[in-house]
């Protein structure tokens, strides 16, 4: 993975002394069971052990050298181990396949991943939440096809962001619990050499559930949603990064990112402040999103397995992971430092002479028994003249020059549908459902 785009905590997972850290663990705890069975010596399981306190240090470059003759990355590394622990090593591994260490440490991997990334949105939710009810009541324009529509407020913008968010870490929570399996199952799966019960210690030592049925593999269908889940918490870090960027365009500015001290926008333009960290996290949503179809591909193996699905997972699991922490530790920082301006917002809102009201007349013109049709006609006419004069001329004093609308609606009812605070009166609401508090 790019070092730019990385942190310590993620990355220590995908090092090669932690998966072999994790490979020493499956195969000790396996024969620690298998001596409690019966099948190996005890004594094989307690000199693994004593080995490992003693020395906790993984050589990666003397079981790469191994690999460069086996050709194989599981059997060089119990070679090496033999080696290190001596004559009581060749009790390990007894009845396993290499999909059963592979498989089981890949499932701890991204459990472990799972558990970072879960704090990370925690972290986020809570700096959205801070910033919702700081602009609970901050008035902006909403946007449908980027044209203004109706008004909002700023924090309901960050509302949606935290239910959105929200429901990333309930898929989150649901994708660790489908890929946090573990398989000790043997050749093909049947446990034809080894003992469920060695499966069973395996797992519970390291936290995972039992894979029900696992051929000679965990079945892919458990990454693919994983995965899957991870490209939807994407789009939705996508889809907030994006808000920020379209705030920060010069024509609109009701908020922008943190420019910082010192910092610089262009290497030509001196005046420059651009978004350059949303617009980071866009190209960062399409790293993680890269990985959901390969892993959807992956499902699809040769009958009981086959490795066509091997390198594909040591490009996308540490990247993917990796990628998405980052990401989430970004948008975290650009929402906790986000500059707002609430008095843009409402020279935006008011730019367009009261058009944002449309909607209240042409209700209240249909509530005074005009029918929707010519409600829709008179308030429309008006309106565009509006539009075209690129908001110069006002809403409100052409309704109440025209007759058909002032039939209907005398000046005062009409000028009362253009009151601001009205479209709030349901903030409280919202707030409730989202963050569950009066």
């Amino acid at each position: 993975m790019v070092p730019r785009y990385s942190r310590p905590a993620m990355t220590a997972l995908w090092e090669p002394e932690a998966r072999f850290k994790i490979w020493f663990e499956i195969e000790a705890h396996a024969t620690e069971k298998l001596g409690e069975l019966g099948v190996v010596p005890p004594s094989a399981a307690k000199a693994l052990w004593d080995w490992w306190a003693t020395n906790p240090v993984i050589d990666v470059a003397a079981i790469d050298a191994i690999e460069a003759v086996t050709k194989h990355d599981v059997i060089a590394f119990l070679t090496w181990v033999a080696e290190q622990v001596g004559d009581e090593a060749r009790f390990m591994h007894q009845g396993m396949t290499s999909s059963d260490v592979l498989d089981t440490c890949l499932a701890v991997q991204l459990a472990r991943a799972s558990d970072l990334l879960i704090e990370d949105i925690d972290q986020l939710l809570a700096v959205i939440k801070r910033r919702a009810f700081e602009h609970k009541l901050t008035p902006t324009i909403g946007r449908s096809h980027g044209i203004h529509a109706e008004p909002v407020t700023f924090g309901l913008k960050m509302a949606e962001a935290y239910a959105e968010f929200s429901r990333c870490k309930a898929r989150l929570i649901a994708a660790r619990a489908e890929v946090a399996t573990c398989a000790i199952s043997g050749a093909v799966g049947t446990f034809a050499n080894i003992d469920p019960a060695v499966e069973e210690h395996v797992a519970d030592k390291l936290g995972l559930a039992i894979e029900p049925v696992s051929t000679q593999v965990i079945p892919r269908d458990r990454h693919a949603m994983f995965f899957a889940t991870l490209g939807v918490i994407a789009s939705s870090i996508e889809r907030l990064a994006v808000e920020v960027r379209h705030l920060q365009r010069t024509e609109v500015l009701e908020a922008e990112e943190y420019f910082s001290p010192g910092q610089k926008g262009s290497s030509a333009m001196p005046h420059k402040r651009n978004p350059v960290l949303t617009e980071n996290l866009t190209g960062l949503a399409r790293v993680v999103r890269a990985a959901v179809v390969p892993a959807l591909e992956n499902v699809a193996l040769w009958h009981e397995r086959d490795i066509s699905h091997s390198s594909v997972e040591r490009f996308f699991g540490p990247d993917a992971t990796i990628t998405l922490d980052f990401a989430l530790g970004r948008l975290t920082g650009v929402i906790d430092k986000l500059l707002v301006y609430p008095e843009r917002m409402m020279k935006n809102l008011d730019k367009m002479g009261g058009l944002v009201h449309s909607q209240r007349v042409l209700l209240a013109l249909t509530q005074a028994g005009v029918s929707r049709e010519d409600s829709y006609r008179y308030v429309q006419r008006n309106a565009m003249k509006v539009w075209e004069s690129d908001g110069q001329l006002s809403l409100l004093e052409l309704l109440k020059a025209d007759t058909d609308v002032t039939a209907a609606l005398p000046p005062e009812q009409i000028e009362e549908k253009f009151n601001l605070d009205y479209h709030f009166k349901q903030v409280d609401t919202i707030f409730h459902r989202v963050f569950g508090e009066a």
